[in-house]
């Protein structure tokens, strides 16, 4: 498969979904990475919006290591996971922020 014009591998829809529209009100199951299972985790932690979301990657300043660890320990979220999550957050923040 290959990447698109910008040299990054192609993005799923959730993905160019997620960081082409506000944020507003939206679940956290919206976030790309974040499945059925993620986010039934994340929302018995009272996180149960994307927004809240955001938060914690801002919070962690925006690091990639920080904020994937935080989404492992918080859900069990695996490697791609992970890192689809991550991609959606830093998208979405230099596209609107």
């Amino acid at each position: 498969m290959s990447g698109n014009k910008n040299g990054y591998s192609t993005t799923s829809q959730k993905h160019r979904n997620f960081v082409s529209e506000p944020m507003g009100n939206r679940s956290v199951r919206d976030v790309p990475g974040i499945g059925p299972v993620q986010g039934r985790r994340l929302e018995e932690k009272g996180i149960n919006r994307a927004d809240q979301m955001l938060g914690q990657y801002l919070v962690g300043g925006r690091d990639q290591s920080k904020f994937q660890g935080y989404l492992k320990n918080t859900t069990g979220a695996n490697a791609k996971q992970q890192s689809d999550a991550y991609n959606g957050m830093r998208e979405w923040t230099n596209n609107n922020m």
